[in-house]
Order: C-alpha cells, then structure tokens, then sequence
C-alpha cells in the first residue's frame, strides 16, 4: 500500500513539475507585437500596411527546425524540398542548425497535422509547414504556440495569426493570367482553365483570381475546368480529355503542370493559343519557340525558393529579431515577346525546372545543380 501511495505521490509530482514547465513556457512563448520595420526590411516584406509585427523570445542556437511538406507528387514540391536541403546545407546556415528534418506527408491532412504534432512533441524550435488545407491546423497551431514553437506555413498558407506566413500574391497570380487573356481575347470565348491541387489555399486563390478578372472583363468567356494538380503528366491527360470533349479552346490558363498542357495541345494539333501559366523551364521553352505560331504567353509565379525565405524567417524569429506576421514575396513574371534564353528560360537545363527561383533581396539564389544535387526524400 505504501508503494502505491509512493507511486501516486511521484506520478502527481511528476505532472506538477511538468505542467509547471508548460505554463512557465507559454507565458514566455508568446511573441510580443512590436513596431516595424522587421530586422531585414528588404527580405521580409509586410504583406500590407495592417500587417503586425512580431519578435518571439531569443532562443540560443543552434536550432533544430523541421519542413513539415504535405503533397510531394509534382515537379514544384519536389524542388521545394531539395531547395530547402540545399538551402539548410548552405555554411552560414548549417551553422545556426542542429537539425534540419524534412517530411512530406501527401494528400493525408491528419498526416501532415500529426507529423506537426510529433516535431512538437520531439522539441524543435521551429516548424516551416506547405499546408494541405488552410483552416483545419488549429489545434496543433495553438499546440505549437504553448509549447514556444516557431511555426512559419508558406506558399499554402494558414488561416491564423498565430503564425507567421510567406507567400506570394496567389490570387493576383490569376489576376495576370486572366487579364492577359482578356487582352488577347477582346471579344472573350472558351477556356480551358487547368487547376492545381483541390482544397489548398493556392488552388482557390488563384482560382478565384482567374474568375474574378475575368468577370471584370464585361466579355462573355466560359470556362471549362479540369484538375492538374500542378503536375505535367497529369495536366496533359487532362487537358487531352478535355480538347476532346470541350474544345477547341481560344485560350488556357493553368497553375502548373503547364508543359504537360502544351504537349498536349501539340499531341491533339490543337492550334496555339494565348496561354497564361506558371514558371516552369520546359513552359517558358515552349513559349519562346512557337510565339510566332501563336502561343502568346504571360509566364507568372513563385519559385520553390520560397521555402528558403520561410526557414531564413524562421530563424530570424528564433535569434529574437523583428519579423512580419505575413511576409510577401515579389512575384516572377515575363511576358511574350520577352523571354530571354539564359536568363527567363534555359534550353540545356530540365523542363522540370522552374525559372526564377531565387530572391536577391533576401540573398538567396540557387543554381539548378545545387538543387537537383538534393533527393526529395525525408530525411
């Protein structure tokens, strides 16, 4: 009976002490709203003139900080991730980390809610997430604040305040692609509008973008939609079944995977037409080969390098200095007649690859062998 009592007794002054440590945290965790500018203004940008700014408790370094990816099946999220590695192996920042864990969890939103969760539990410092879904983190974001984690989403972002986003102007995005083919359709006609993949803030942002331009326009386009998910192989079968059921079209707008849709329409011997699209090389390729047959393109986007920017962030936060609460990243954009070989897109390199990632004023820019040196595995 004594031994029981003993147990009890330890196991209570054991939770005490724990949920002592806890409450202690959290009241230290919580970042303080300061005034700007952040402590590198020309990197991290404020997303608005509401945005907050906020500077978290100084931790000592070095820092362990996880990528916590979601969907990996595309061109894009694979060199996400082997940017983010060779963003981590670079010297001035393996300097500042401990550890750098990458895990890319799919479709799966519990997945990827339970993989935030475990790298909680496990006591890194900060967590940079590509969020599947925008508003279903909100148990594990208030987890990660308790527990004085950093936690940064980009690209997909999270509907939240308690945590700092990076991204680009997604719904402006698909405010170009629809006003470029407002200018080059002036009478409207038929889409064919490519999706990315269903439920993340990227997709409906740009969606909505597309709509919303076009709607403005006051010319009559109807639009035929089928999902890419920011894949080539995917799109261009997409795109096939629907030139055969739908088309022709007058004029395509897709979120990635545009290679793959331009293919398609070679495939199909469906005529060139005005095509506002993502930034990938093999696209920017065609582009410039086939202007003159008609593809008459606005090429606009995000390279994978963003996640570089969230990690750069992350630990910005974690060293104790100024940063927004929302960062916005400038967008890449060339249009037709301009693409420039060497410099918008590059014959020698993989259609794969996308254009235009790197972000001078934040000092970083990669070279397409220090990224395709990188696996996309989890690590």
């Amino acid at each position: 009976m004594l031994k029981v009592k003993k147990a009890k007794m330890t196991r209570v002054g054991a939770f005490s002490a724990s949920a002592f440590v806890l409450l202690c945290g959290t009241a230290m965790a919580a970042p303080k709203v300061v005034s700007g500018p952040a402590a590198d203004p020309n990197c991290m940008v404020p997303w608005s003139a509401e945005t907050q700014f906020l500077q978290y408790p100084k931790k000592e370094g070095p820092y362990r900080i996880a990528l916590a990816n979601g969907y990996i099946a595309n061109t894009w999220r694979i060199q996400m991730v082997q940017t983010a590695k060779a963003y981590a192996a670079q010297p001035d920042v393996a300097a500042k980390l401990k550890e750098f864990k990458v895990v890319s969890t799919g479709e799966d939103v519990p997945a990827q809610i339970s993989a935030i969760n475990n790298f909680i539990d496990a006591g890194y410092d900060a967590i940079v997430v590509n969020a599947q879904n925008p508003t279903a983190f909100g148990p594990v974001i208030k987890r990660a604040k308790e527990a004085g984690v950093v936690l940064v989403a980009f690209d997909n972002i999270l509907d939240t305040k308690d945590a700092i986003n990076v991204n680009v102007d997604q719904k402006g995005l698909g405010v170009i692609w629809a006003n470029w083919l407002v200018k080059h359709l002036p009478q409207g006609g038929k889409i064919l509008e490519v999706r990315g993949v269903a439920g993340t803030s990227v997709d409906t942002d740009r969606h909505t973008g597309i709509h919303e331009a076009l709607d403005a326009s006051g010319k009559k386009f109807t639009v035929t939609e089928v999902v890419g998910k920011w894949d080539d192989g995917v799109a261009q079968k997409a795109t096939a079944d629907a030139i055969a059921t739908n088309g022709p079209f007058d004029g395509i707008t897709a979120q990635g995977g545009d290679t793959g849709v331009v293919q398609a329409m070679i495939d199909a011997k469906h005529p060139f037409v005005p095509f506002g699209g993502e930034t990938e090389n093999g696209f920017r390729k065609f582009c410039a080969a086939h202007a003159a047959d008609g593809l008459k393109c606005a090429s606009a986007g995000t390279g994978p390098a963003q996640v570089a920017v969230a990690i750069k962030t992350a630990i910005a936060a974690l060293e104790g200095q100024v940063v927004p609460q929302a960062v916005k990243l400038p967008t890449a954009l060339v249009t037709d007649p301009d693409f420039k070989e060497g410099e918008d897109y590059y014959p020698k390199e993989s259609d794969n690859f996308f254009v235009g990632n790197s972000f001078p004023t934040c000092g970083i820019n990669f070279s397409a062998q220090e990224i395709m040196g990188q696996t996309k595995e989890n690590q």
